[in-house]
Formats: structure tokens, C-alpha cells, sequence
């Protein structure tokens, strides 16, 4: 009897008679000199935005500069803004800037502190989602729709049930009758400031909701488990845990106020006077008095002026936001030093 065929003929016959696959092909470009291409774009882009920057600043100072040699650091302390004789003085406006994004924040952090933490350890599972959308058109809503809404609705409400009430409360009391004194329009600093902080409520609470939600859910049940309360596990749980982006988002709300225009032209009164320091007075700020003025301004001082103001909110932004970043780099350094 002949031995079977062994099997490897067949397999080697057909190989044989089989295309050869093809060799493969090198890269047309390497992965190191893409690492490189990548980089020098990324590279480019933070010197482009840093270049922007510096530009921007260039450019304003150059602007401003027949009005800084003019006024000095005495552009800052002069209340005096008189185009008529030529005079100008930022205190006005940096007043109405500061003092808005103050009021703004007052009420803004502890309403989008409460929305976060309903919608993240209170709300039913039903309601979160359309509550959390709701918050979030908030932010979709054009300004100088709620600088209309401001005018005509809003205001006429502070007027007669919040400012005339006030006044014949504390009328007679020092101090603070002069805090509520004013003719009872409904447009000032006040209802610049409460504008303010129903716009910039969205962005703080969208943020601290986001960062109260990466909590680790462990950290959350273990102090639950212990007998914590849920204003406790917030306070000594969620907080320390979350407290750089609480900050951050708060840091956000704050650049919003600060640089918002129309919604404040609409409301604070467009006056370059400061009488009283009451909160219902009318007066300016800085991007009010830029949107109001800047296009009918005359060469000469008068646009330098406008130009002066712009620098100094850029510097105020640049302040707050530095001082920010340091507090944030406090903050994690005393986390690394107790860990």
C-alpha cells in the first residue's frame, strides 16, 4: 500500500500560485517630525494669543496716551466728565463698574450656590434635567433684551414696591436714608446690579453644578452614612472637595458683569455725576459710558478719555483675574500641604 501524500504540497502548491501580498508602504511623513509640526502649531497658537494680547494693551495705551499725559493717575480720582469744557475724569463710570458687578455678585453667588445644590442633591430625577436646561437658556437670552425688560418692566417694580417703601421706612434714619434716597424711577445702580445678576446667574451655576457633580459619590455616602446632614456633606464634603472651580465659576460670572454693556445702558442711568451714594441713583459705567459716547467723540482728549476708561477695565479684569489665579494657586498649595 503507497503512503498518503503529505499534506504540505497542496498548501504549498496553492501558495505558490497565490499573489505575493504587497510590501508595505513607509510613511510619507514621520511620526517625530508630526510630533513636531503639532507642536509648533500649538506653540504658535499660545505666542498668537499672548501677541493679541499685548497688542491690544499697545493699542489702548497709545490711544489713551494724550489723556494719560493730560490727567495722569488723577484721570481716576476726578469726577469731573464735562465734554463741553474739555474736562474728563473716570471716577464716575469705575465707580458704576465696581459697585454693579459688586451687587451683581452679592446676589448672584448665593442663588446659583442653591440652584447647584438643588439640582445636585435635592431635585427629583424628573425635574433635573428640564430645571438644568431652563437655567442654561438663561444664558442664551440676548442682554438688550433684559436691558428692555429692565426699562420697562423691572424698573416701574423697584420703584413702587422696593424703593418708596424703603424711603418712608428709613426716612430720618442716618446712614441709611441716604443709602435708599433718590427720585423713585426704577433705573440706577440698584437695578443695574440686579440685571447683572440674573444674566451672570447661568454661567456661576452651571459651573458649580458641573463641579459639585464630579464629587466622588463615595466621599458623599460615607458621610451620609455617618448622620451628615445634607447642608453638612455640602459644607464639609462638596465644598473643600470642588472649591477651585466654585471659584473659577465664580471668577467667570464676575468678568461677565464687569464687561457687559447694553443690558447696563439700558438701566443705569447714563449720569456722569455722583451726588449721593445712594443705590438708587442714576450714574454710568465704564462700558456704558464707551457705547454711549465713543461714536460721537470728537478727536483730542475726548477719545482719549473713552480710550483711558477702556484701559481701565481692561486693568481691572487683568487685576481680578490674577488675584484669582493666585488665590486658586493658595488654595492648592494649602491641599498639598495637608494631604
Amino acid at each position: 500500500m503507497l503512503p498518503a501524500a503529505p499534506q504540505a504540497a497542496p498548501l504549498e502548491a496553492a501558495r505558490r500560485l497565490s499573489p505575493s501580498a504587497p510590501p508595505a508602504r513607509r510613511p510619507m511623513v514621520s511620526g517625530v517630525l508630526v510630533d513636531r509640526i503639532f507642536g509648533a502649531l500649538a506653540r504658535g497658537a499660545a505666542l498668537l494669543t499672548l501677541a493679541l494680547l499685548l497688542g491690544i494693551m499697545a493699542s489702548l495705551v497709545h490711544g489713551a496716551w494724550p489723556s494719560i499725559q493730560a490727567y495722569g493717575l488723577g484721570f481716576l480720582t476726578s469726577s469731573v466728565w464735562d465734554p463741553v469744557k474739555d474736562e474728563y475724569g473716570g471716577l464716575v463710570m469705575i465707580y458704576g463698574t465696581l459697585a454693579t458687578s459688586f451687587i451683581a455678585l452679592l446676589i448672584a453667588v448665593p442663588v446659583s450656590f442653591g440652584i447647584a445644590l438643588f439640582l445636585t442633591e435635592l431635585s427629583p430625577a424628573w425635574l433635573k434635567r428640564p430645571l438644568g436646561t431652563a437655567v442654561e437658556l438663561l444664558a442664551a437670552v440676548p442682554s438688550i433684551v433684559y436691558g428692555m425688560w429692565g426699562l420697562m418692566v423691572f424698573g416701574p417694580i423697584l420703584a413702587t414696591w422696593v424703593q418708596q417703601p424703603l424711603q418712608a421706612l428709613l426716612s430720618g434714619v442716618p446712614y441709611f436714608g441716604a443709602l435708599v434716597s433718590g427720585p423713585p424711577v426704577g433705573i440706577g445702580i440698584l437695578s443695574a446690579g440686579i440685571i447683572l445678576a440674573i444674566m451672570i446667574i447661568p454661567f456661576i451655576a452651571s459651573v458649580m453644578r458641573d463641579v459639585f457633580e464630579v464629587t466622588p459619590a463615595l466621599l458623599k455616602e460615607s458621610a451620609y452614612g455617618l448622620g451628615a446632614t445634607t447642608w453638612e456633606v455640602v459644607w464639609k464634603v462638596v465644598l473643600p472637595y470642588t472649591k477651585s472651580g466654585v471659584l473659577g465659576g465664580v471668577m467667570l460670572g464676575l468678568g461677565r458683569a464687569l464687561g457687559e454693556t447694553m443690558a447696563v445702558t439700558f438701566v443705569i442711568g447714563n449720569m456722569n455725576q455722583l451726588n449721593t451714594l445712594s443705590v438708587f441713583d442714576a450714574a454710568n459705567s465704564i462700558t456704558s459710558a464707551l457705547a454711549n459716547e465713543f461714536a460721537e467723540a470728537a478727536q483730542g482728549l475726548h477719545q482719549a478719555s473713552l480710550i483711558y476708561l477702556g484701559l481701565v477695565l481692561f486693568f481691572i479684569t487683568f487685576v481680578v483675574l490674577s488675584l484669582s489665579k493666585l488665590l486658586l494657586a493658595r488654595l492648592k498649595k494649602s491641599e498639598g500641604a495637608r494631604a
